[in-house]
């Protein structure tokens, strides 16, 4: 598998949370990252302005990068456009979408919290979820880009604000059974990868991602595919930006961190569309 090529799409950072899961279980696997920062946050915007402008980035990277499968790490993204990918790519598509099955199977209390993007709250799909999956019991949501731009501000070397995040989680205890909860659902990419601060804030609470379940689905898929001739030793993770920012050697070190190299702007994307 280690000459297969996998593209992971996300607005911002937080897919890097799915690339650990991912190199975790296949370390020898050809990796791209693609932000589209010059676009984020996907939080807050329709399902219709995810659909289109995800498809028309992903589509231009992909005449540029040779992949055999595709994994949309973003929650927003995955709950709006995956139809819409699948239909016109010709490669796998693989989504994220909130652990609400594994959090119903494990609460003790009968109660768990949904941390995750307005547009992840309000999505039918996630409603769809929590209708199958949860239907015994009770959900409680909490949507916040606000907390979506603080870790991405964070990577980019602000410090990180431990009130802002308390902030946050205190709007589960305000609504009703919120005393209750004993799970909770990290329902958008980049929350893992501030997972270590979610559980010295509440001790007491699972916290649930599925970023692990996403990794073993990928490379099961990708070692079913037929493997190409010529494997090469040579392990490539690249990482694609939308546009330039100016904190690339804060970003160039943490993409280091997490096995990839220097941020590059992706090819034609001065010809993308505005991305408002």
């Amino acid at each position: 598998m280690s000459n297969k090529q996998l593209l992971v799409f996300d607005s911002g950072l937080g897919g890097l949370s799915v690339c650990r899961e991912i190199i975790a279980v296949s370390p020898n696997l050809q990796m791209h990252y693609l932000s589209d920062n010059a676009a984020f946050p996907y939080g807050g915007k329709t399902q219709q302005a995810v659909t289109e402008r995800a498809l028309e980035v992903i589509e231009t990277a992909l005449e540029t990068i040779q992949a055999d499968m595709l994994v949309v790490a973003c929650n927003t993204a995955s709950t709006a456009v995956l139809p819409t990918l699948r239909e016109h790519l010709n490669i796998p598509v693989v989504g994220v979408v909130p652990a609400i099955k594994t959090a119903a199977a494990l609460t003790r209390s009968g109660t768990i919290g949904l941390l995750a993007t307005p547009g992840t709250v309000a999505r039918e799909y996630t409603k769809t979820l929590i209708t199958e999956h949860a239907a015994n019991t009770q959900v409680i949501s909490v949507g916040s880009s606000a907390l979506v731009e603080i870790i991405e501000a964070h990577i980019h070397g602000v410090n990180l604000d431990i009130e802002a995040v308390d902030e946050v989680l205190r709007e589960f205890d305000e609504q009703a059974g919120g005393e209750k909860i004993d799970s909770i659902v990290l329902g958008c990419t980049h929350f893992p990868l501030i997972k270590d601060v979610f559980i010295e804030l509440r001790q007491d609470w699972q916290w649930i991602d599925s970023g692990a379940a996403i990794a073993t689905r990928v490379c099961s898929l990708l070692n079913s595919q037929p493997t190409q001739a010529n494997e090469s030793n040579h392990i490539s993770r690249l990482a694609w930006f939308t546009q330039t920012t100016s904190t690339t050697e804060q970003l160039t070190h943490y993409m280091f961190r997490h096995g990839f190299g220097a941020p590059q702007r992706l090819p034609r994307a001065s010809q993308l569309s505005s991305g408002a």
